[in-house]
């Protein structure tokens, strides 16, 4: 079925209409304005998907192919809009590298949204890194120190420091680009992607910006790979995660958490959760590795998005 389709690269997405890249004649990349068939049901089209096209796909003005496949994905960033909202919600498809924007000052590292973009990632099946943008306000010690357990990458960022360091983590892959009104998310990615263009909002005195930008859309890195800029949220709800999903991201603790009796939330409440003597049977840095593991667990178990 659908021998003929072309394959593409969803890179935008506006009220029900896509921008997908094809490959042109000579391999020149085209984009081509799509809507998805019918026959794909409920099956939404995200940014970052890979697709299968039919249709007009010679990107002249005023033509419109028909999405009617979706790839597998090979990972998703997932989001409910509380976590008492049963609607799971993919943000973006198969990123490989989620960064996470923040401030370490004005304003101030949003530490339970921080936290929940780790769940996101790990549930997700991304690799998380830290993006911390006004260093020459504050050190970045202190949030480097809450999640040393964890093993996370950081690269900390200033208007004044050049950009090599994120570039080099970047380059070469699809990485999405997550964080609140006001930590400098567009104007990273303006730096990143001269040609980007997203709107830059100014910081009022209580150190929120305004959401500047309404949609993720991606780009390509001059060296490189490429980038999902995703518009500011002020929550992310965590309906969709179980505490499962946070302890199997990390090999050894889910092998350990075999032990552990059915229904167990891996907490510090659960008194015969094998975490426990998983960590005071190792090393030092054990213990810390759960206290931060279950710091995330926390983020998963509290309700509201109070974020």
């Amino acid at each position: 079925m659908h021998a003929d389709a072309v394959p593409g690269l969803v890179v935008a997405v506006d009220r029900g209409r896509m921008t997908v890249r094809v490959e042109g004649p000579g391999g020149a990349p085209v984009e081509v304005t799509a809507m998805r068939a019918r026959e794909l049901g409920r099956h939404g089209v995200v940014v970052g998907d890979r697709v299968r096209l039919v249709g007009d796909t010679t990107g002249r003005p005023d033509t419109l192919a028909r999405i009617v496949v979706i790839e597998e994905r090979a990972t998703s960033l997932r989001r409910t809009a509380d976590d008492t909202d049963p609607t799971e919600r993919v943000v973006v498809a198969n990123a490989e590298l989620l960064v996470v924007v923040t401030s370490v000052a004005d304003p101030d590292p949003a530490l339970g949204f921080l936290d929940r973009c780790l769940v996101a990632a790990y549930a997700g099946g991304l690799e998380p890194l830290f993006c911390l943008t006004k260093t020459d306000l504050a050190s970045p010690q202190p949030l480097l120190d809450r999640y040393a357990g964890l093993g996370v990458d950081a690269v900390p960022v200033s208007r004044e420091t050049p950009l090599d360091p994120l570039l080099e983590r970047v380059s070469g892959r699809t990485s999405v680009f997550v964080g609140q009104s006001g930590v400098g998310k567009s104007t990273l990615v303006n730096r990143l992607v001269p040609d980007a263009d997203r709107a830059i909002g100014d910081v009022s005195k209580v150190g929120k910006g305004r959401h500047t930008s309404s949609s993720a859309v991606l780009f390509d890195l001059p060296g490189g790979g490429t980038i999902v800029d995703t518009p500011g949220i002020r929550s992310l709800g965590l309906a969709h995660v179980t505490a499962d999903d946070v302890v199997g991201a990390f090999e050894d603790l889910a092998e350990a958490a075999v032990d552990c009796p059915p229904g167990c939330g891996h907490s510090a409440d659960d008194p015969d959760c094998a975490l426990d003597a998983w960590a005071a049977a190792g090393p030092a840095g054990r213990v810390q590795r759960l206290t931060s593991v279950r710091r995330l667990l926390d983020a998963v178990g509290q309700l509201g998005p109070g974020y």
